[in-house]
């Protein structure tokens, strides 16, 4: 976490297949979770009653361009010297996931997973 893909992948061939898997058309991300969401699925309907807990994470980056990866929010940043508000948008993406859990709290697995970015705000307010 936190690192390049090349520094992280440590040599150019895996560096290259992980930047091949990125761009391949045939891998989504629901292909690749679909497994995990059966899985926990089968575990949930074995126990009986289960909790499922939600939260929306959110991923900043610091970046020139917002467009480069999205847009998260848009927050007060203070006034500018004339006493007007400034404002100033976070980028990055955001996450909301579902985890399944017994009523005891054992985890079950993920149940839902949503990524997305904002591309402009309406109204900062309504955030």
């Amino acid at each position: 976490m936190g690192q390049s893909i090349p520094l992280v992948c440590q040599d150019w061939a895996n560096t290259k297949a992980a930047y091949r898997f990125f761009s391949n058309d045939r891998v989504s991300e629901v292909d690749i979770l679909a497994g995990h969401f059966r899985s926990t699925r089968d575990r949930a309907a074995a126990k009986g009653l289960v909790l499922v807990l939600h939260d929306t994470t959110e991923f900043s980056c610091q970046r020139e361009k917002s467009e480069a990866i999205g847009i998260t929010k848009s927050i007060n940043s203070g006034r500018d010297k004339a006493g007007r508000l400034r404002s100033h948008t976070v980028c990055g993406i955001l996450m909301h996931s579902s985890h399944a859990v017994t009523i005891e709290g054992v985890p079950l697995g993920l149940a839902v997973v949503k990524f997305w970015t904002r591309k402009k705000f309406k109204g900062t307010a309504a955030l």
